[in-house]
């Protein structure tokens, strides 16, 4: 067995900027040799990765798969979009979504040698950034919309809808694409939040100087706007804003949706 040190690990990372893990392996690889370990991982591609690690990935590409009753939108971090309109990168998004999508969330981690050999052969800061899977029970529908740019999905959208159509689940995940609503419901919006844009928005309206008898109305006005940038239910409808999200769903619930944006 080879003989090395915590400290021989560390020596090695700090050599050739390797990670931990791969620092350990290469000494492993070498029988605790510090010069024959560098050379595995220089050979290898791995010096360096751990500075790549440091490196921020505000990059990427996003994918959105649905597999019968379930759906995945997934999002790939790098650092350059030059990277992310690559093919394999793209491939590797769609591969991600499809495992998900089958197996669950968890599955991510079964590409974690696929993201290991990108990172090498990329020579960029290559992650798995978030990743939900949403399923459908009886009575529901799933669907999902991806809006592309430049070959690459960069807003990926999946909606579960109970009592009505896959078609109508499809226009409102297109809806929240390109509204980015935070929450479903006024119900989810966390009480602090609303407290304090209320006391914002009371502040603002005296220093208007608005009549302090009419405050609650003049309040509860512009806390409507600020609901309906935030609340999926209080917004219009994209695609006719003479229509409300509520209106057009008739007697159809929206139980759940997930949205993966590039950047945000």
């Amino acid at each position: 067995m080879a003989s090395f040190t915590a400290k021989d690990i560390q020596a090695l990372r700090q050599a050739t900027g390797a990670g931990m893990l791969d620092a350990k392996k290469a000494l492993e690889e070498s029988a605790g040799d510090a010069e024959a370990a560098a050379q595995y991982l220089r050979v290898n591609g791995l010096a360096g990765a751990a500075k790549r690690e440091d490196r921020e990935a505000a990059q990427g590409a996003v994918a959105a798969v649905r597999n019968g009753d379930a759906a995945a939108v997934v999002e790939v971090r790098c650092e350059t979009d030059f990277v992310a309109k690559a093919e394999e990168f793209v491939a590797l998004a769609d591969e991600l979504a499809a495992l998900v999508a089958a197996k669950g969330e968890d599955a991510a981690g079964e590409l974690r040698g696929e993201i290991d050999r990108l990172r090498v052969t990329l020579k960029e800061n290559i992650s798995v950034g978030r990743v939900q899977r949403l399923v459908a029970e009886p009575g529901q529908v799933v669907d999902t919309y991806l809006h592309q740019q430049a070959g690459r999905g960069v807003n990926a959208v999946a909606v579960v809808l109970e009592g009505g159509s896959e078609e109508l689940a499809h226009d409102i995940a297109v809806h929240v694409a390109f509204t980015k609503p935070a929450y479903l419901g006024r119900q989810d919006v966390p009480e602090a939040d609303i407290a304090a844009e209320r006391a914002t928005v009371a502040e603002i309206s005296r220093n208007e100087g608005k009549p302090e008898a009419a405050m609650d109305k003049i309040v509860d006005g512009r806390m409507n706007g600020w609901f309906k940038e935030r609340v999926l239910m209080d917004q219009s409808y994209v695609k006719d804003e003479k229509q409300t999200i509520a209106g057009m769903l008739g007697s159809a619930r929206i139980v759940a949706f997930a949205q993966v944006v590039i950047g945000a």
